[in-house]
């Protein structure tokens, strides 16, 4: 999963930049609000929210804000009605991308979307060009310095998650069924293990690998991508040499 990985190292070491601007929580707040209105506002009778919740409360999200946002969806609130679309297409070296929305406005989005593919080497591609290459999982980021690798598996395994990746230098990767992602979350929390990230997410079957230059336009779509105000995630199969991750 060293792709996936690479990536969250990066935007682990952002975090602080995405925190002050407010992205994180955005996010996450516009997932409850569309899980609420699709599904009502009880997580007991609605997984959509009940996990939306789970990744709420892994990013420290105040409680406040999560009861706003699902009184929001029900409609006990007056708020913006947002729309899901998922954009599919093809980064520099034929690498797949696939950048999930919320927006008020598609006639925005759109465009927005393409041009960014186009202006970094890329472009979309036609609904299923690229889904069959990812697979939908639980993911949570632990600092290594908060936990010991055989604390934490004896934790996570314990709980119900697939894997613990230990690739990068700063961080551990679990990764769950998405049936379990609330049960692991549970288990961290109980044992006072702090979670950097947790979300449901596309993760890659496979792998691309691309080269030095076809890597900078790559982490260049990415960081376009990630920056535009209706991206909620952004979810990629790229490899990229190891050298690089300095820079």
């Amino acid at each position: 999963m060293s792709g996936h990985s690479k990536w969250s190292t990066i935007k682990h070491k952002k975090g602080a930049a995405d925190a002050k601007r407010g992205k994180v929580f955005t996010r996450i707040l516009k997932e409850m609000t569309v899980a609420a209105r699709m599904g009502g506002g009880d997580p007991n009778g609605n997984p959509r929210l009940r996990a939306a919740i789970a990744e709420a409360k892994a990013s420290n999200m105040p409680k406040d804000n999560i009861d706003r946002a699902i009184k929001r969806g029900t409609g006990e609130i007056e708020g913006v009605t947002y729309e899901e679309l998922t954009y599919e297409g093809y980064g520099p070296g034929g690498v797949a991308v696939m950048v999930e929305t919320m927006t008020d406005n598609t006639n925005r989005t759109t465009p927005e979307i393409r041009h960014i593919f186009e202006k970094a080497g890329g472009n979309m591609g036609t609904p299923g060009s690229v889904r069959f290459q990812f697979e939908r999982k639980g993911y949570f980021a632990v600092d290594k310095k908060a936990v010991t690798e055989d604390k934490l598996m004896e934790v996570a395994l314990e709980a119900g998650a697939d894997d613990l990746q230990t690739d990068d230098p700063d961080v551990f990767d679990i990764y769950t069924t998405p049936d379990a992602f609330e049960q692991v979350r549970q288990a961290l929390e109980k044992n006072n293990i702090p979670t950097l990230e947790g979300k449901l997410g596309q993760i890659p079957n496979l792998y691309v690998k691309i080269d030095e230059a076809k890597a900078k336009q790559m982490m260049r779509l990415m960081e376009m991508l990630d920056d535009q105000d209706d991206v909620q995630n952004v979810w990629t199969n790229f490899d990229i040499p190891e050298e690089l991750m300095g820079e």
